[in-house]
């Protein structure tokens, strides 16, 4: 199916230690490009959800968001400084020497002294965090993919009343095609009988001369040819896998055959009806930058 490069999809997961909340969105982009910003403490993931989300695209600037908070303290461990509580304890006994202080010297006089705790990270068990926002990733992609295809979905339709709306165009100018050598000739036997008189016009001069303009002006080629492009843009939509380069390629062929009928034509008629296909053509072509 096809698939719009532009979308959006989310996923928040909460238990009792954790609260997940991934968003992602997208883009047009050339090529494909997956930035990934997640919280320091778990840098270790950003490879593998690179690597997960973009198994799922082929084109698109793809931004991933992760927020992770923790609602435990599971994850800290406090240890002490026992060289600073050393040091602390030492001072205290001085004075107490110096002094004469009778107060033994308690655990609680040392507590006072904060900052002989340390309070550290503890690692967490990376396979289990992958575990739980795997999870979530691939809800949020899901959701991501799931508006990508609906969106797809609508560029098809506008496609296809494009394409529909070229052809009957491309249906006038076949019907316009033979009355351009049949109008030429009408007015060049005129114009001979103008410049003759009473001379009898040659008719093989004259036919010769329609035959020399029908075949500069033949455009059933062209026309053929752009009528199998529309052929081949069927086809093309109906595929699953990712399309838009391809339809990028054939929206150029149309415009090329296009532009040949304009200048070979030599008719005002399909002239006009060239500037419309044109028309509808941009329109294609800026639908299939949209597409993945």
């Amino acid at each position: 199916m096809i698939k719009s490069m532009t979308g959006y999809g989310r996923c928040e997961h909460i238990d009792e230690n954790k609260k997940i909340v991934i968003d992602i969105r997208s883009v047009n982009h050339r090529y494909c490009d997956v930035t990934v910003k997640v919280p320091r403490s778990y840098a270790y993931l950003e490879d593998k959800i690179r690597e997960y989300v973009s198994a799922e695209i082929s084109r698109g600037k793809v931004e991933v968001f992760v927020y992770i908070e923790n609602y435990t303290n599971e994850d800290k461990v406090v240890t002490v400084d026992h060289v600073l509580a050393e040091n602390y304890y030492n001072v205290l006994k001085e004075l107490k020497e110096t002094y004469e202080v009778r107060n033994d010297i308690s655990l609680s006089d040392l507590t006072r002294f904060s900052d002989i705790f340390v309070t550290r990270q503890q690692e967490e068990d990376k396979d289990k965090a992958w575990e739980l926002v795997s999870g979530c990733l691939k809800s949020a992609v899901e959701d991501f993919v799931s508006m990508r295809l609906r969106e797809g979905e609508r560029l098809k339709e506008n496609l296809c009343a494009r394409a529909e709306a070229i052809q009957s165009l491309i249906a006038e100018i076949e019907k316009r095609t033979p009355e351009i050598v049949e109008e030429y000739a009408k007015r060049l036997r005129e114009r001979m009988t103008e410049l003759l008189g009473n001379f009898q016009v040659e008719e093989s001069r004259l036919l010769t001369e329609v035959g020399i303009m029908a075949d500069r002006v033949c455009i059933d080629e062209e026309l053929v040819r752009l009528k199998s492009h529309f052929v081949e843009l069927e086809k093309i939509l109906a595929l699953s896998e990712p399309v838009g380069r391809k339809l990028d390629f054939l929206v150029q062929e149309i415009n090329r055959e296009t532009n040949t009928i304009g200048s070979k034509g030599n008719d005002f008629g399909i002239a006009k009806l060239v500037v419309e296909i044109k028309s509808e053509i941009e329109k294609l072509r800026e639908q299939i930058q949209n597409i993945e």
